[in-house]
This record gives C-alpha cells, sequence and structure tokens, in this order.
C-alpha cells in the first residue's frame, strides 16, 4: 500500500513538472520593448497560471524568464 501511494506521489509530480515544461516552451515568446522572454498564459487559461504559479517563480529566480496572463499590450 505505501509503495502504491509514493508512486502515485510521484507520478502526479512529474506530470506537474511536464505539463510546465510544455507550457513554457509552447507559449514562451520574446517581447521587443524590453527584449526579456515571457511565459506568456493563455487568457481561457487563466487557471493554468494560477497551477503553475509556483513554478514560475522558481524557474524566473533559475533562469531570469517571466510569465503573465495574456498577450503584450
Amino acid at each position: 500500500m505505501k509503495r502504491a501511494v509514493l508512486i502515485s506521489v510521484i507520478l502526479v509530480v512529474l506530470i506537474y513538472l511536464l505539463g510546465y515544461v510544455w507550457i513554457r516552451q509552447a507559449h514562451t515568446e520574446i517581447w521587443e520593448k524590453d527584449g526579456n522572454a515571457y511565459v506568456i498564459f493563455p487568457d481561457d487559461r487563466a487557471y493554468l497560471y494560477y497551477l503553475y504559479r509556483p513554478l514560475s517563480y522558481i524557474d524566473g529566480a533559475a533562469t531570469g524568464i517571466k510569465s503573465h496572463i495574456g498577450q503584450h499590450r
């Protein structure tokens, strides 16, 4: 039983991490005004921004990439 729970937790964490990696790779843009890279979370899926916010902080501290919801205006 303990082993099944551990494997389940590891799988959930792995899916969470891979989900962020996919979002980051698919939605990263360089903004021309400041030359910085941003992960642009879609407007219609703002929940993804909040779901992956903890990883965004870690990623931003490690790589300098920024993130926000919706396109630059």
